[in-house]
């Protein structure tokens, strides 16, 4: 059994980590701030979803290719950058149609779609893969039984915390930028904010470095 002491700094690393800022924060307060509360936890649930496939990986060992080969992190890291950019630049494109007069989202723009994306955008980030298989082998004990399913609890875990971080930002953020979304000539801004942030995510992701082996 591991100890209080283990949970302690387990859940301790995990909170923090998910507190830091990053393309899913950034993602997720994006949409929040463009279409509001359903929109940003769509964003915060395809992310996380995204983080189940990386711990998943990381428990069976298929991120060690990622961290081993420089070839495979930079095809997916590229994939994952020219996805974020596409994705700015449509979002740049929309010019503001993405709300209605009364500045509440239209129904073209789906949750699913939300969340469909945000899904990509973890799944295709590298450093995420690195960094669960970094992370999650601190807390096993080989005493304590089968390795993969060790990390996947914690994986789990810390799925569950950022889950839980991010739907106290979502509920900020909404709060904070429902004013300004009543104002109909905001749209216009808005779109091209959530457009610039993408763009810029996927900048920062194509100049990422795989860290030295």
């Amino acid at each position: 059994m591991y100890d209080v002491n283990h949970w302690i700094v387990f859940f301790t690393a995990a909170f923090a980590l998910n507190l830091s800022p990053g393309p899913d924060i950034a993602y997720i307060v994006s949409n929040t701030v463009a279409q509001g509360k359903r929109h940003g936890f769509a964003a915060s649930f395809g992310v996380c979803s995204g983080a189940i496939v990386h711990v998943l990986a990381a428990a069976f060992g298929l991120s060690a290719i990622l961290a081993a080969s420089a070839l495979a992190f930079s095809v997916v890291k590229w994939v994952g950058a020219a996805y974020l950019i596409y994705l700015g630049i449509h979002a740049l494109m929309t010019a503001g149609s993405g709300f209605s007069i009364d500045g509440k989202p239209r129904a073209g723009r789906s949750t699913f779609a939300i969340f469909r994306q945000g899904f990509m955008i973890d799944v295709l980030n590298p450093k995420v893969a690195v960094f669960f298989m970094a992370f999650l082998p601190q807390f096993a004990d080989p005493r304590l039984g089968y390795i993969p399913l060790q990390l996947v609890l914690h994986g789990a875990l810390v799925i569950a915390v950022g889950l839980a971080v991010e739907a106290v930002i979502v509920l900020v953020a909404a709060r904070f930028t429902a004013a300004l979304r009543r104002n109909p000539r905001i749209g216009l801004w808005l779109d091209r904010a959530l457009g610039t942030v993408l763009i810029g995510l996927g900048v920062r992701l194509a100049l990422q470095q795989r860290a030295p082996a």
